[in-house]
């Protein structure tokens, strides 16, 4: 069975970067948008976020929970030494879904929709922002559980080259996510086109940003280069995530979002097998050269097995409302056209 819970863990994990992911980057979005067009910006913002906002963090919810019944350890650890990023990118949650509720649903129209505003922009780079940092930093191997200072126990473990490199990578990818998404929104050819504009150079930032994570761990001695290019899993994962992108450049001018859709989650969920495979299921490296594995960290068997059939059976009520929510938001958007 706790091949069952890592399993769902994994999953909760890419949908909420993919979905999330892609929520976080709308408010992106929405920052790099000029004045003429944000109302119309924040318009197709509502119609796409607004039946799943709330759903998304789900995932993150069912992350957490599996890491702290499932694998204990690994919870206590990463709770321990990265609770600064962590609650952070928690505050960041919490403000972003504040402020896109009272902007949206204010009765009252005056000076503090600019506040709303600005809180719903910030807070929705920081926490993408965060995110990336506290996955960086399971890998950058600075977590010093013997750390007998402050700094060293709470801030350097997330506060380097290579994890903040991370979070730069993830805020520009949920940026990504965002704007290809956003093109099937579109209800007219010119915010069409804007969206595509944006697509491409989100796309171009995130290599950058990428660029940028490979030199970092290059010098904070963050085996990256190996995991992927010297690994046959990686390799292919990242072979596959190039070619989509090829092909998605040459889709993105036409008229087919699900595709385009397809395509960019593809090409994340190929990143995210690249980065990981190598080194699973050994998710935390620690300062000292060890390690922490998911499959030695595991709860009692009786937890995990209560743990696994609970996942499973809460799946077969929670997968079919989900499709039940966008199928039923989708059908009033139709009716209202």
């Amino acid at each position: 069975m706790s091949t069952v819970v890592t399993l769902y863990l994994g999953l909760s994990v890419l949908l909420y970067f993919l979905l999330g992911g892609a929520d976080f980057g709308a408010g992106i979005i929405e920052m790099f948008t000029s004045k003429k067009n944000v109302t119309r910006t924040r318009k197709t913002l509502y119609q796409a976020i607004g039946p799943i906002w709330e759903a998304n963090h789900m995932w993150l919810i069912i992350a957490i929970v599996i890491l702290f019944v499932g694998f204990p350890s690994v919870y206590s650890l990463l709770s321990t030494h990265l609770h600064i990023p962590l609650v952070i990118m928690l505050m960041g949650v919490t403000a972003r879904g504040t402020a896109f509720v009272f902007r949206h649903y204010d009765a009252v129209h005056d000076g503090m929709q600019k506040v709303y505003n600005r809180i719903f922009v910030i807070s929705s780079v920081v926490t993408p922002l965060f995110l990336g940092i506290l996955a960086g930093s399971t890998v950058a191997g600075q977590i010093d559980p013997n750390a007998s200072d402050f700094m060293h126990a709470y801030i350097y473990p997330w506060l380097n080259l290579f994890s903040l490199s991370t979070g730069l990578f993830t805020v520009a990818l949920c940026g990504f996510l965002a704007a290809v998404y956003l093109i099937g929104e579109a209800d007219n050819e010119h915010d069409r086109r804007r969206f595509v504009t944006k697509a491409k150079v989100s796309n171009l930032v995130a290599i950058g940003f990428g660029l940028l994570v490979f030199a970092s761990a290059y010098v904070e001695n963050v085996p990256l280069f190996n995991w992927i290019f010297r690994n046959p899993v990686g390799l292919a994962a990242v072979m596959l995530a190039s070619a989509s992108l090829i092909v998605l450049w040459q889709w993105i001018n036409r008229k087919r979002p699900a595709v385009l859709r397809v395509l960019v989650a593809f090409q994340v969920t190929m990143i995210l097998l690249a980065i990981t495979y190598a080194h699973f299921p050994q998710v935390v490296l620690l300062a000292d050269g060890q390690s922490i594995s998911l499959n030695a960290s595991t709860a009692p068997d009786k937890t995990m097995q209560a743990l696994g059939w609970a996942l499973i059976l809460g799946s077969l009520f929670i997968l079919p409302a989900l499709y039940y929510l966008f199928y039923s938001f989708q059908k009033s958007e139709d009716y209202a056209h």
